[in-house]
């Protein structure tokens, strides 16, 4: 059942299903899964189709993918950006939100449905944070809007 987003002064409702998430600085740190990411992402797992895109810089995507329960799409390193702004696309902009910190992560930030740009321990790059609807400390703090979904509206409505 995808989430329903209707946020007052947005110019359309829609509906999430698909959620889009960066690897490294997102989801891990130096490719290890960051503490309760496991739990909120199989919280999720029924409302969404969950994917994760990643060049694999430091190894172990498909582990945490199959550790998590989620798609895994490897990218092409140095292609990221229009990989991953094309794979937000095909699935309809619309009914997506994406998550990362990465330069090459600003394209998906800018057409999914809901841009959330997550600073963490690596820090987020201005085009991710510029390219984003909302940016966060944490990841646990970005898929706790979807989890809570009240929380988006408070943070965007016009």
């Amino acid at each position: 059942m995808p989430i329903p987003l209707e946020i007052p002064g947005w110019e359309s409702n829609a509906e999430l299903g698909h959620l889009v998430l960066d690897m490294n600085g997102t989801l891990a740190l130096d490719g290890v899964l960051l503490p309760g990411v496991a739990e909120r992402i199989a919280a999720l797992r029924p409302q969404l189709h969950i994917h994760l895109l990643t060049a694999n810089t430091h190894g172990g995507a498909e582990a945490l993918a199959d550790s998590l329960g989620i798609g895994l799409h490897l990218l092409e390193p140095g292609a990221g950006s229009a990989l991953k702004q094309a794979f937000v696309e095909a699935l309809g902009a619309e009914s997506v939100v994406a998550m990362g910190n990465g330069r090459n992560d600003a394209a998906m930030l800018d057409v999914a449905r809901v841009g959330i740009a997550v600073i963490g321990h690596e820090g987020a790059s201005m085009a991710a944070l510029n390219a984003a609807d909302l940016g966060v400390v944490d990841i646990n703090d970005g898929l706790d809007l979807l989890l809570h979904p009240r929380r988006l509206l408070a943070s965007l409505r016009g």
